[in-house]
């Protein structure tokens, strides 16, 4: 993302942080925001380890994990704002991020985690409102979504996981900061006569609470509609037993008793997980390796080529090499391990690209790999479904492609001879807005490689949802339940293109002939089209059917956050954003639109 600091660009480049990168062309800021030296633009690292925090402090004891929130002030992503008050900026969210993965991989003895505040009667003030203000449009989206891809990972780790987290709010939760406390299992407030939860975006800022605070209040924790109107227009909040009533909050306590409450509490949910415990070891994230060489990106199983001139990015994963030949063998890999480490870098590729390259509209998805290597890796991974280090897996590469049905970019995926579109790795073909597959062979090759095949199994048909709880067959098959059960009927079947194409898996299957010229028709024509037509007719499309509190915090509500987010009455030189703590009110244009 191009993002411009308030003075000069500084060169760093530990997770949550900004590296300076001179040789791009001049950026541009979207409306009002900060400036820079011309030409100077900063890329984002979502590098991090715990030793690195500034933000965030990760304590294990027994089979309880405590995440602590003690915001550097002088600690923000890019200069120009303090972070006063634990309120929060992108690499805060980076360390928690990164804190939650940890927990899930490196600590299975860990049953149930506590979400609290190092600071005096302040759990956490939220985004930080100067930032939100300085900040251009795209980063406050980019930076809105990832704080709620990490909420969602926080209640993921709960339902699928067997990981209960709890928030400790030993202080004031206002905006984002109760948005945090929401995504956690259960929420204890200090009853100490000031701390209480309040989402006061609505009366303060001119916005809407939209990144998850209102879903989660009225679908989540099932607040009454008119109390849940009464809550978000109280800039003051709510407190004591009130908020217990409300169903704000799980439970109050004193501050005397708040520790012991929470321990009780803790102790109770690790009660009830289904996590190994002690004894068991967990694996270590290492720190991901990439070659980078002018445009072109190579991680060990993801490779990235990206062409400034055409406006795209081709990402290839590469398949495994080898199935291990035990359970035992795949914790040995550890991180090492195929698809956890094909997961991570994947994961890393769609964070860095969508926040750091804005120019890069049209994403071209490939595999690389031996088909039936990928098959017997995905059997294998099917076979052992109980191991914790396998479901744990599983479960990331279902939210690494959540990750990818939520990134505003067109998503094409080109299947072609070589490639190993099977089951977990067909998925990515599935999340693709369109998908194109070579019929037969590419003739001019001396060598040329046998026809693409395409394959379902297990992973297809339940194992990897969307956010909208349907898997990508359901959702690309809704208006037909003939089609959804032909092609759920293909499972375990290798696919020429004209199966493919016949069952509707595919949408085009070009022979040779005709190959370079549609893929190249296709990308100049996406790049014809207005992007904010194109991000508003994806999102639209790729979330068809029923909806759930994800889809609705990724659409509905995120597309009016969006909205308001560019609106003068928030974002003007006399909005609510700009004006707050200047000690003048807001000047509201009262025209409803």
């Amino acid at each position: 993302m191009s993002f411009v600091p308030l003075s000069g660009a500084p060169a760093r480049n530990h997770g949550g942080q900004v590296t300076t990168l001179e040789d791009r062309s001049a950026v541009t800021t979207e409306g009002p925001g900060p400036v820079a030296e011309p030409g100077a633009t900063v890329e984002v690292s979502f590098d991090t380890s715990p030793e690195q925090y500034r933000h965030w402090t990760l304590s294990v004891e027994g089979e309880v994990a405590t995440l602590t929130l003690d915001v550097a002030e002088d600690g923000g992503i890019v200069p120009g704002y303090e972070l006063k008050m634990n309120s929060y900026d992108l690499g805060v969210d980076i360390e928690l991020h990164d804190a939650v993965q940890r927990i899930r991989f490196e600590h299975p003895e860990v049953k149930a985690v506590v979400v609290t505040s190092g600071k005096d009667r302040m759990f956490c003030a939220g985004a930080n409102i100067r930032m939100l203000a300085a900040s251009p449009h795209s980063w406050k989206v980019n930076f809105c979504k990832f704080t709620n891809e990490t909420r969602n990972g926080i209640e993921d780790a709960t339902a699928h996981s067997g990981l209960p987290f709890i928030a400790a709010v030993n202080g004031t939760a206002a905006g984002g900061g109760y948005e945090l406390a929401l995504a956690c299992e259960e929420i204890v407030l200090v009853d100490d006569n000031s701390s209480a939860v309040s989402l006061p975006e609505v009366p303060l800022l001119g916005v809407l609470p939209g990144t998850g605070g209102l879903t989660r209040v009225v679908d989540k924790r099932g607040v009454r509609r008119d109390l849940a109107d009464v809550f978000s227009t109280t800039a003051e909040g709510i407190s004591g037993e009130r908020a217990v009533q409300w169903r704000l909050v799980d439970a109050v306590a004193k501050a005397s008793d708040f520790p012991a409450e929470i321990a009780r509490r803790a102790a109770a949910a690790a009660a009830t997980s289904s996590r190994p415990g002690a004894g068991s070891e967990g694996v270590a994230l290492t720190p991901l390796h990439r070659d980078e060489d002018g445009d072109t990106t190579r991680y060990e199983h993801v490779r990235v080529v990206v062409d400034r001139s055409a406006g795209t990015a081709a990402i290839t994963v590469l398949g495994p090499t080898a199935v291990p030949a035990s359970v035992e063998e795949l914790h040995e890999q550890g991180a090492a391990a195929w698809l956890l480490a094909a997961t991570r870098e994947l994961d890393d590729v769609i964070l860095r690209l969508r926040t750091n390259e804005l120019g890069i509209g049209t994403w071209l998805l490939r595999t690389e790999g031996d088909v039936a290597t990928v098959a017997a890796y995905d059997e294998f991974l099917l076979a052992h479904r109980d191991d914790w280090l396998v479901n744990e897996t599983i479960s990331f590469w279902k939210r690494t492609v959540k990750r990818l049905d939520t990134t505003s970019r067109s998503l094409f995926a080109l299947i072609e001879p070589g490639s190993c579109f099977v089951g977990a790795l067909a998925e990515i073909a599935l999340a693709a807005d369109r998908s194109f597959m070579l019929e037969g062979q590419f003739e001019d090759d001396d060598d040329p490689l046998p026809p693409a095949v395409l394959r379902l199994d297990e992973f297809n048909t339940g194992l990897l949802p969307m956010s909208n709880d349907l898997t990508r067959l359901q959702v690309r098959f809704l208006g037909s339940a003939a089609e959804l059960a032909a092609a759920e009927a293909a499972v375990g079947r290798d696919l020429l293109a004209a199966d493919a194409l016949e069952l509707g898996l595919v949408t085009s299957a070009p022979d040779d002939i005709d190959w370079d010229d549609e893929v190249r028709l296709l990308v100049q024509e996406r790049a014809s089209f207005s992007p904010d037509a194109l991000t508003g007719m994806e999102a639209n499309l790729r979330f068809a059917g029923q909806e759930t509190p994800e889809t609705k915090v990724f659409g509905r509500l995120t597309a009016w956050q969006n909205w308001i987010f560019q609106r003068p009455n928030a974002a003007g030189p006399e909005g609510a954003l700009r004006r707050y703590g200047t000690g003048q009110r807001a000047d509201y244009d009262r025209k409803r639109v």
